[in-house]
């Protein structure tokens, strides 16, 4: 599990595509402090495995389906990505939960400056925008950030110059590609309360009288 703080950038070092599966070696400082083979890494948003490491680059396996529900196929040798590790017992929770498990990708279709912040639209498909909420979370390529607004096939977040400076949200353009990961509990939420399709005993009346709402 993370929690949506990057703590470095890395970047690309190789990335090779073969048949059914691909690999990446990405380079960084910070998260080897305490690196171990078997670590999860959070790579743009994206739960990647370590397999091996050495002299401050790390290799992870990606599958096909990892490739063709995100942006990572369009990364190439030099290009930067947002880094965090699992989120350790006794750690802060900065953010909030992001399974590193994205729902999709978006596409950054306007940015803007405002004052010291910046103002960063994201067009998406409507089975992500459907847990798109007005000051809810979301995880924009594993940063987490607050939904500012909310249209009909976009939403905005803004963001503050810290951030900006933190992460790759400052090499992005407008029509570039993002991972996007929707807040899990809302997910949840909306699987329990369905009972005539997954046959639960949670309902909108059951979460009212047991004081949840």
């Amino acid at each position: 599990m993370f929690t949506g703080i990057i703590e470095e950038i890395g970047i690309v070092k190789e990335i090779r595509h073969s048949g059914d599966s691909s690999f990446i070696k990405i380079q960084a400082e910070k998260i080897f402090e305490d690196m171990h083979t078997g670590d999860s890494i959070a790579v743009n948003g994206l739960c990647l495995t370590v397999t091996e490491f050495n002299n401050n680059i790390f290799r992870a396996d990606v599958m096909n389906e990892t490739l063709n529900r995100s942006s990572l196929g369009s990364l190439k040798s030099g290009s930067p990505v947002n880094l965090e590790r699992a989120m350790s017992a006794n750690g802060r929770f900065g953010g909030h939960i992001v399974s590193g498990h994205i729902d999709g990708t978006g596409i950054i279709s306007d940015i803007k400056n405002d004052g010291i912040a910046i103002w960063y639209t994201v067009t998406a498909k409507p089975e992500i925008m459907r847990y798109i909420v007005e000051k809810g979370s979301v995880a924009i390529d594993g940063i987490s950030l607050t939904v500012a607004r909310v249209t009909g096939n976009n939403f905005s977040v803004s963001i503050i110059p810290h951030t900006a400076e933190n992460t790759i949200l400052s090499y992005k353009k407008s029509g570039d590609v993002v991972n996007l990961e929707n807040d899990i509990i809302g997910k949840y939420i909306e699987k329990f309360t369905r009972p005539e399709k997954n046959k639960s005993n949670i309902s909108m009346n059951f979460l009212k009288e047991n004081g949840f709402i």
